[in-house]
């Protein structure tokens, strides 16, 4: 039922642009009272913010500001906007409404306001609208690799968007299956079921059948999750034009990047899971858990903050160091293998060191399970990993 409503909430943010017009339809912009201080600044005011937002009505208003204050109150209009010159004769504005909270809005009054007075400053100097438009032109900064084979802006930019998204899905991925397991074992053991199972199954064996199960479903869940997703965004790419999607678009996804992003997954996920499964094992009740899986939790939590300064500046020293570490391996080393042209043998070598810490994690760990499932009573500090070794060497 979980991954049901999953879906359908995926689903339903793919297509929050096509809701979103549909409950708007047949609504009218907000109203705006314009009262004129000037008598001149209505007209040039009104044109200029037709072409910034064509949704926003202006009305003159004639009364004072006293009687327009009492239309907005009574809903008539959404906010007052006086208009006036200051003592350089250039425009200058007082909004007024029940609340200041439509940013929106605002910005769309500020823009329209700043262009007028940009227009008017320009005619007191005597400038041209040549001269003018030669002002505010963009300088021209050509930014050239000298690195055989590296990123343009666009691959970058649409490379910072992909490595991003599924940063995320592997840190929420990993962190949700790995607790998934601590619980399991918690659950499986507070409720005596854990005696009748290592009656019939070796815990060793039950430990990694429980880790690869969890990781079967998790890839699953992840397969129907980013199918869904992807084919929903395909379906409404026409109402998501502009913005995110032109910056960080995702239609040319390197297939490597997909790979790695795959490999890296399945590394943390085992890499996390084994700590998980052992940590599990050493509590007898679940509100244990959340205690001793924190430590973990952290590691977690660093590795992903690292990650999103890494999108920023992906070549730092301390990105590339970090990198190497295996509880950050999964995230930065997917970040700068997504970001950056590596050779290839840098990537091998985070995989390598994964997969021996893994090894490494796996031998210990099952030593501390076989001995933990069998730690009854409160938990709450790591010296019984002690304990659990003691247990499975008397076997």
């Amino acid at each position: 039922m979980t991954t049901v409503i999953t879906l359908l909430i995926i689903v339903l943010l793919a297509n929050i642009t096509n809701i979103i017009d549909f409950f708007n339809k047949g609504e009218e912009g907000e109203k705006i009272a314009v009262i004129d201080e000037t008598g001149v600044l209505f007209d040039p005011f009104q044109n200029q913010l037709k072409a910034i937002d064509k949704d926003i009505q202006l009305k003159k208003f004639t009364g004072d500001k006293t009687k327009a204050d009492k239309q907005v109150q009574n809903g008539d209009f959404d906010g007052v906007l006086v208009l006036s010159n200051n003592q350089e004769n250039l425009p200058a504005a007082v909004y007024r409404s029940l609340t200041i909270s439509n940013t929106s809005l605002l910005s769309s009054l500020e823009n329209g306001l700043q262009q007028m007075k940009t227009q008017m400053a320009a005619t007191q100097m005597n400038l041209s609208q040549e001269q003018l438009t030669k002002l505010y032109e963009p300088v021209s900064l050509k930014k050239v690799a000298l690195e055989k084979d590296a990123k343009t802006e666009e691959e970058l930019s649409q490379a910072r968007g992909l490595v991003y998204v599924l940063l995320f899905v592997i840190y929420f991925a990993v962190i949700m299956y790995a607790n998934m397991i601590a619980m399991e074992v918690a659950t499986e053991k507070s409720s005596r079921v854990m005696e009748i199972l290592i009656s019939s199954v070796p815990p060793i064996k039950q430990m990694f059948a429980k880790i690869l199960g969890v990781g079967l479903l998790g890839l699953l869940q992840l397969a129907l999750m980013l199918g869904v997703a992807y084919f929903s965004l395909k379906q409404n790419m026409d109402s998501m034009e502009g913005g995110f999607f032109d910056v960080y678009g995702f239609g040319d996804v390197p297939v490597a990047t997909l790979v790695y992003a795959f490999v890296f997954f399945l590394l943390g996920y085992f890499l996390y899971a084994t700590l998980a499964a052992f940590l599990g094992s050493l509590v007898s009740r679940i509100e244990d858990v959340n205690q001793l899986i924190t430590p973990m939790t952290y590691l977690l939590i660093i590795g992903f903050m690292i990650a999103m300064f890494g999108l920023v500046k992906p070549d730092a020293t301390f990105i590339t160091v970090t990198s190497y570490i295996p509880f950050f391996t999964p995230m930065l080393m997917f970040m700068r293998v997504g970001m950056l042209n590596l050779p290839i043998w840098e990537p091998i070598l985070g995989i390598v060191i994964l997969l021996v810490t893994i090894i490494l994690f796996a031998i210990f760990g099952a030593k501390v399970y076989k001995g933990g499932v069998l730690l009854y009573g409160k938990s709450s500090s790591f010296k019984d990993i002690k304990k659990a070794m003691q247990l499975t060497k008397n076997e």
